[in-house]
């Protein structure tokens, strides 16, 4: 079969670990402040943008590492739900990279430090609390140290998406940026029926398009649902898409679908062909 048709188990991203490895992370002690030599950079690269492959995939909330504090009690309840990361979607965007022969980059700092899907001057992109739960290592921050963080997490992220979208580019095919997220079975007490949501802000035509994709997967599939890209909720991609004027969207998946290796493995596969129907031209003739 193509790329896009490679049956589980045997095609690119098929030996990944242990398939029911659950996706949520260990949380790590604190280590050496972000101004240490010794510290990683705050992003992974996955995959070769060299490679010619159709797609550049991110995944902004990828991780719920917080490298230079020591959490709470409390800290540690928020790192590990949905409000430190995106469960599962990490997984997914490396299986979808290795399963269209593209490449990715992801986050390796949690959203709670600073959230690399907002605008540094919205009051969101560091929040001191979530409900009635305070943030201990985001209380009293002060302009200083929200400027620290944009410079040690989001920008050097940032860069490294406009680096790897100028390397794909620079190829001399068509390329399209898909950001890829997760998002709770339940917001608010309220069931949300959708398990793929297609978010955009624009390429109207493009995303009409995709709907049916998923659900001819197996997927009930939403336009701008669960979050709506026309109200500014999808800012990694939007800038990065408008920037290089290529066609880009949010690919939003419930959480329970991919929160563990082998789960998110297995959607991957259903996904990469739905997203096909996005790829290039020249990508889809190969297929």
């Amino acid at each position: 079969m193509g790329r896009w048709g490679c049956p589980y188990g045997s095609g690119p991203g098929a030996n990944e670990g242990d398939a029911a490895r659950p996706a949520r992370q260990v949380l790590r002690r604190a280590q050496p402040r972000a101004d240490s030599r010794s510290v990683r950079a705050p992003y992974e690269i996955a995959g070769d943008p060299l490679a010619g492959g159709p797609f550049v995939f991110t995944c902004e909330h990828a991780a719920n590492d917080v490298d230079e504090w020591a959490p709470s009690a409390g800290d540690r309840a928020l790192l590990a739900d949905h409000w430190g990361w995106d469960i599962g979607a990490a997984d997914l965007t490396r299986s979808l990279a290795a399963r269209t022969g593209s490449c990715a980059v992801l986050s390796r700092f949690s959203r709670l430090v600073c959230d690399p899907n907002r605008d540094p001057a919205e009051p969101s992109f560091v929040v001191e609390a979530v409900g009635e739960q305070g943030v201990t290592f985001n209380r009293g921050l002060d302009a200083a140290e929200r400027r620290r963080r944009r410079e040690r997490y989001f920008d050097p992220y940032h860069a490294a998406i406009e680096r790897t979208l100028a390397a794909r580019s620079g190829l001399g095919t068509p390329v399209r940026l898909c950001a890829i997220h997760s998002f709770t079975p339940v917001y608010l007490g309220d069931a949300r029926p959708m398990q793929v949501g297609v978010l955009f802000d624009a390429w109207d035509e493009e995303a009409g398009r995709l709907e049916g994709a998923p659900a001819a997967e197996g997927f009930a599939a939403a336009l701008n649902a669960p979050y709506s890209g026309k109200q500014g909720l999808i800012y990694s991609a939007s800038r990065h898409g408008r920037a290089r004027g290529i066609v880009y969207l949010e690919l939003e998946v419930r959480q329970d679908l991919i929160d563990t290796r082998g789960k998110a493995q297995a959607v991957a596969e259903r996904v990469a062909r739905a997203l096909a129907i996005l790829a290039p031209p020249e990508a889809r003739a190969a297929s």
